[in-house]
């Protein structure tokens, strides 16, 4: 598709859950601070508000845990890049979907990374060891949990006074922009 005479960048996500962080790439992809759409969502479970946030997007969404389902949906749809969204399988990529998966994770990698390290899990870990700062980190998917080539860091404060809402609350709010600033720095590289 393009806009304005500008080919956007067509995105597939796959998420495990709420669709928060899909909700915030339509947003950006409708209001034109992200020069990309969302083309499809792979979700892995039933029953998950991201599905419903994809409907209402008018965007198709398929439900499977099979890889080669998930990259031929991502396929028949033209996806050029796909995003993880709290997605919490560990893929098994095609070589011609190397370098072209992304994921953002809620913490300063490598700190905090890894299997079962995702959602509060991470700011609990955050909190307990006293860190002082925190973030999300966007990067490359490689075949290993949270560990791939870093696009990008955003750091926000970890303050005494923090609860994992608290802390939760400041990281999204970064991942907000993090993720289409890195989404943007892929496709320039790229195109």
């Amino acid at each position: 598709m393009t806009v304005h005479g500008e080919r956007r960048l067509r995105l597939g996500v796959l998420l495990s859950g709420g669709g928060r962080t899909l909700q915030n790439l339509l947003d950006r992809c409708g209001d034109g601070r992200l020069r990309a759409e969302v083309a499809c969502v792979v979700a892995d479970r039933e029953g998950v508000m991201g599905i419903e946030r994809a409907q209402r997007a008018g965007v198709p969404v398929t439900v499977t845990k099979d890889m080669g389902e998930t990259f031929a949906w991502l396929e028949r749809h033209g996806v050029e890049l796909a995003c993880l969204a709290g997605y919490l399988r560990l893929l098994k990529l095609p070589s011609s979907w190397r370098g072209r998966v992304l994921n953002i994770h809620p913490a300063l990698l490598p700190k905090f990374g890894g299997k079962g390290m995702h959602g509060e899990h991470v700011h609990e870990a955050v909190i307990a060891a006293n860190e002082r700062e925190s973030g999300c980190t966007v990067h490359v998917v490689d075949e290993e949990y949270d560990h791939g080539a870093m696009l990008l860091q955003a750091r926000v404060p970890a303050r005494e006074d923090d609860d994992v809402a608290s802390l939760a609350a400041r990281v999204f709010a970064a991942e907000c922009a993090a993720y289409p600033a890195a989404i943007e720095l892929w496709r320039v590289r790229r195109i």
